[in-house]
């Protein structure tokens, strides 16, 4: 490392912003700061881990399989990514469920925090936080989110009654089954009035659980009903309180009058309507104890949204056909089988007629002619189909059925709604026009008539494509017509496809109908270009061989290039050059291409064999920055490529894992160290230095400094320029632009928030006891009096002299300690015992301990002639009342703080308790300040001669703080 003397100008508020006040800020003048030159020296591959917000019920902390983190349900999940790595990694949230039916129906989350409020079961899952910044593989960890929930019990009742060969006695058996969702599995009890049912507790009851429900159903069975079975019970279900979830209670009142429901429908099956009248249907009880509840369903789906209950009564004002289908009324009383009944409600309705006129089928010939046969069909769809009439006329005249004019009415299974008009014998006197009328027998709705003419120039179809409509030339985005024309009489319906491949129609259906062989399309896309088939059908024209015909359709469309668009940053005095490619076009034969800057023509030219073109800028000056297009033409159009020239400095990337970013030295404001790498250094003009601005959280003005850079910055070069007098707890944003000669570079704006000196990498834990929570440090209550936190710039003006610190333990007044007081009313051998939060520890793997310590620090003031002792103790999981002995000091030590650093290995969980005794007399104040855990061992130079080594055994894989406070604080004060 070296340094470099860099120079700030004054802050100054930004020209561009309205005028308000900002954040209080020095001016800065000069000062030193480090640099790091080694190439890459800021880049490091991504970690994460994975913390909470602290509303989780239970969390079991690296399982060697899986983490867990338990909610209940209508709860917040909030889960936060804590990422290291720089430049700083990409994160994303991703969830995989138990189930397929369950994966990703939200899209990704990207950014740290993960929030779910009112959280549902079906949301429960693992959950995976991925970080990535390109350097090494992604770091991914994983969560697994248990919700607990439990839904209220239903109870059911169910009887059997069976009798004994030669009637020798009756029996009838009851039994109660209570069902309640849950997770975890619930557990159920019984009670009879006030009394708890339990199995063997009665000869006449059986507690049991079917073998098939797994554990979610629970039945009381009453053996051969006795007077005292009738009474209320009550199913408690309960998953034990876990997640502060109650039990729940559903009751039922068991008597000689208990019956399953009965129902009746005051209505038809089917009822037929017309479309637009009012339908109502009447469900009336029977029978039942209790009383039944009633509901309406549709087979089909839900009830039509204008549909309006009244109890059993269910109303639909203004049918329509949509509204057709079956209903349902439905009574449950929660005795026996619920009761069904059901009524199909049919809305007439007639729909889609056509025609086809078939010649005589014993010849080929596809033509009418006189002495021969021919049948006319009519069709329709009907509703309900067996009311569906028809009436034949000729001219207008009734038609009736005789041996020459034969009606018939084909099978509905064969053709539904079809009549046929068969002609024995035709004769000149048969031509005319000839209608037939479909109807419905109930009225109401109207006829459907369809007109057949019958003459000497009735005569099949014939498709022929104008000469001039095939091939058809068109342009991408035009709207084209293709055109078959039609002869004959009458005209049929003409059914539009594809020719060359399967593929669906624009309009998304495999064929398209059209009633004058025009096939028209709009916004024509390449993808269209092909064959088309058109062909004559039966409707409304011959039953005969369909004719066809085709249309091919050409479609031109301008050149597609690659790149087209491309930024490419040079300082001046270099050369580039720009290279645009044609992937697709037609027509291909004539390619031309033009390059131009701005509106300047630069150089034009033809395609031969190649497929790009490129221009090349041997040296750059300040004229030549600016966008150039590469313009490549043929008939449909152009195509782009375009190229973003310039001079601009990439932005700058923060460096978020600095350690220890923030100190404060007065209890006002706090300090931050502000640390990025340039991306890019090289690839434009040196950088001559940075505009910094500053403003508060939530203000619009910004307050900015010029940063001079002297040299040339190295690719992975870590620069440290510090922020001072920020105010507390205030948050601040900063936007850092870099400046070139060619001027401003891109800039990069980050949040920097006040926190408490809890590390943020959870691998280590630094404490200057500076912030109002102690660091989450607590009193003992076992002990006689308490810690106390005091800076020498704010004491009690009547302290007792000869005694404790003049200063915290960097030297400052305004630094904050804890320390013992010792003077009056305290006693000889009286304790004071501060003990810190919960660390946890894990094994990396299952098999076996690490290696891994850990160095425990700290800063210790004992100064006056009456100082007694200063204890420290280590504390496992699980032995609350066992504490080892980790450090012990008696006795005055002179008046300047002195460090401790001990060896810790502990296994397990773990906390430490600062004990100070009080000793004989009143100049005996003890104090305490920086205390530390790092991974590592402690120098060996620097261990003290009265080390006592803990009595655990075993090592640890890294240090993180569980209590829930220290995690919610982490969450608040990370970013």
């Amino acid at each position: 490392m070296w340094s470099r003397l860099v120079c700030g100008s004054p802050w100054r508020p930004s020209s561009t912003a309205p005028w308000s006040y900002g954040p209080r800020l020095k001016t800065f003048g000069c000062a030193w700061h480090e640099y790091v030159l080694h190439e890459d020296s800021a880049a490091a591959p991504p970690t994460v881990r994975i913390v909470h917000s602290g509303l989780a019920c239970n969390i079991e902390e690296e399982r060697y399989s899986e983490r867990v983190y338990t909610i209940r349900e209508g709860e917040t999940l909030e889960l936060t990514c804590l990422v290291t790595g720089h430049p700083r990694p990409q994160i994303r949230w991703t969830k995989t469920a138990g189930s397929a039916s369950d994966r990703f129906q939200d899209s990704s989350v990207f950014n740290e925090t993960l929030r779910i409020a009112n959280i549902q079961r079906h949301q429960g899952g693992r959950y995976y936080c991925k970080a990535e910044n390109g350097l090494g593989s992604p770091a991914i960890k994983s969560i697994r989110v248990d919700v607990y929930y439990l839904d209220d019990p239903i109870v059911t009742v169910h009887q059997s009654i069976g009798e004994a060969k030669e009637q020798f006695y009756y029996e009838r058996t009851v039994f109660l089954r209570c069902v309640a969702n849950s997770n975890p599995p619930v557990r159920y009890s019984w009670r009879r009035g006030q009394e708890v049912l339990l199995q063997g507790s009665d000869k006449g009851v059986e507690i049991y659980e079917p073998f098939f429900t797994q554990g979610e159903t629970k039945i009381l069975k009453l053996k051969n009903l006795r007077p005292q079975d009738y009474a209320n019970y009550s199913c408690i279900a309960s998953v034990r309180n876990v997640c502060s979830i109650p039990d729940k209670m559903v009751s039922f009142r068991l008597s000689n009058k208990t019956a399953s429901p009965s129902i009746k429908l005051l209505v038809d099956d089917p009822i037929v309507v017309n479309p637009g009248e009012a339908i109502t249907l009447v469900c009336v009880t029977t029978g039942g104890e209790p009383a039944p509840s009633l509901t309406w369903v549709r087979s089909a789906g839900v009830l039509p949204e204008k549909t309006v209950l009244n109890g059993g009564t269910l109303t639909i004002p203004a049918i329509t056909s949509e509204d057709a289908g079956t209903y349902s009324c439905v009574a449950n009383n929660n005795v026996g089988n619920p009761a069904k009944k059901s009524t199909n409600i049919i809305v007439r309705a007639l729909k889609k007629g056509r025609f086809w006129i078939t010649p005589d089928p014993y010849h080929k010939d596809d033509n009418i002619q006189i002495g021969r046969e021919v049948k006319i069909s009519c069709q329709v769809e009907a509703v309900p189909s067996e009311e569906l009439t028809f009436s034949w006329f000729k001219n207008g005249r009734p038609l009736r059925s005789s041996e020459r004019m034969v009606i018939t009415q084909t099978d509905p299974d064969v053709s539904p709604g079809t009549t046929n008009l068969d002609i024995i014998d035709l004769k000149f006197t048969d031509f005319g026009t000839y209608t037939c009328v479909a109807s419905l027998k109930g009225g109401g709705i109207s006829d459907i008539s369809i007109d057949v003419n019958i003459s000497s120039s009735t005569v099949p179809p014939n498709l022929t494509v104008p000469q001039e409509k095939s091939p058809l030339v068109t342009r991408e985005g035009d709207t084209i017509e293709l055109q078959c024309q039609v002869t004959g009489k009458p005209k049929p319906i003409i059914l539009w496809s594809r020719a060359d491949k399967e593929v669906v129609m624009p309009d998304g259906a495999m064929q398209t109908e059209s009633y004058d062989g025009i096939l028209r399309i709009v916004n024509v896309s390449r993808e269209m270009t092909g064959t088309y088939r058109c062909q004559t059908s039966q409707y409304n024209g011959f039953n005969v061989k369909p004719r066809e015909a085709l249309v091919q359709l050409i479609v031109q469309y301008p050149p597609a290039v690659e790149p087209t668009f491309l930024e490419i940053r040079q300082g001046q005095g270099r050369s580039i050059t720009m290279s645009c490619r044609v992937l697709r076009a037609y027509p291909t034969r004539v390619l031309t291409y033009e390059w131009r800057l701005g509106s300047k023509l630069l150089r034009t030219g033809q395609f031969d064999v190649q497929d790009s073109t490129e221009y090349t800028v041997s040296s750059l000056s300040r004229d030549s920055y600016g966008i150039y297009n590469c313009n490549i033409i043929n008939e449909a159009g152009a195509g782009r490529c375009s190229f973003l020239v310039t001079g601009k400095a990439y932005a700058p990337e923060f460096y978020y894992d600095t350690y220890n970013p923030l100190w404060q030295n007065r209890p006002r404001v706090y300090s931050y160290s502000l640390q990025w790498t340039q991306m890019n250094p090289d690839a434009v003009d040196r950088i001559l230095a940075y505009r910094l601005g500053i403003r508060q959280a939530g203000q619009q003005r910004w307050w900015e400094q010029e940063i001079t850079v002297n040299g040339n910055i190295q690719k992975g070069e870590l620069i440290t320029y510090n922020l001072t007098e920020l105010i507390k707890p205030e948050a601040y944003e900063v936007r850092l632009t870099p400046i070139t000669r060619f001027g401003e570079g891109d800039s990069t704006i980050r949040v920097i928030k006040y926190s408490a000196p809890v590390n943020p990498h959870l691998r280590e834990f630094h404490c200057g006891f500076e912030d109002g929570n102690i660091c989450l440090f607590t009193q003992d209550d076992t002990d006689n009096f308490d810690w106390t936190k005091q800076s020498t710039a704010t004491r009690d003006t009547k302290y007792t002299p000869n005694t404790g610190p003049n200063a915290d333990r960097t030297g400052s007044k305004e630094g904050f300690y804890m320390y013992i007081e010792t003077s009056r009313p305290r006693l000889e051998g009286e304790k004071a015992r501060l003990v810190s939060p919960v660390f946890s520890v894990a094994p990396k793997n299952p098999y076996g301990a690490t290696n891994t310590a850990y160095c425990f620090s700290f800063y210790y003031h004992m100064y006056g002639q009456h100082i007694g002792s200063l204890n420290v103790y280590l504390r496992l999981k699980g032995q609350t009342t066992i504490e080892n002995p980790l450090w012990s000091s008696s006795g005055n030590k002179g008046q300047h703080w002195n460090q401790a650093r001990v060896n810790i290995n502990p296994p397990t969980s773990f906390q430490l308790i600062f004990e100070g005794i009080r000793g004989p007399g009143i100049e005996g104040d003890i104090a305490i300040d920086d205390v530390s855990i790092v991974e590592g061992e402690c120098m060996k130079s620097d261990q003290p001669a009265n080390n006592l080594r803990s009595g655990a055994v075993g090592t640890l894989a890294h240090i993180r703080l569980i209590a829930v406070i220290i995690l919610m604080s982490v969450l608040s004060h990370q970013r």
